[in-house]
């Protein structure tokens, strides 16, 4: 009913930028926060960063000053602008929303496939 389908990763060089996208599809009334969340290689799920509906944002500490995170309502689309990537920010990076659809009266956790993020030093 309702899909996250990421885009935009890659394999960059230390140092390097990329701009990963996160557009949801299908019956959907209202998307509510949203978050990027990554697992690296023999690493545990960690959060990356959190929009909510009216932009307010959190991020990670080990990411702060070098990610960003936004999100367009009308596009249903979520973004998280990556600079100064370093090797250890090497991970599958997921998108996770929380989801009204039409014709329910609570919000559902949905999440992406991932797409996979390469820095080589």
């Amino acid at each position: 009913q309702v899909q996250l389908v990421e885009s935009g990763g890659g394999l960059v060089q230390a140092g390097g930028s990329l701009r990963l996208s996160c557009a949801a599809s299908g019956s959907i009334f209202m998307i509510n926060r949203m978050n990027w969340y990554r697992q690296g290689p023999g690493k545990q799920r960690e959060l990356v960063a959190t929009i909510t509906y009216g932009g307010r944002t959190n991020y990670a500490d080990s990411v702060k000053g070098r990610f960003t995170i936004s999100r367009d309502n009308a596009k249903k689309s979520m973004y998280l602008q990556m600079n100064s990537l370093q090797p250890e920010d090497t991970a599958v990076y997921f998108c996770n929303a929380d989801v009204q659809t039409y014709g329910s009266s609570y919000f559902d956790d949905y999440w992406g496939q991932g797409t996979q993020v390469t820095v080589s030093s």
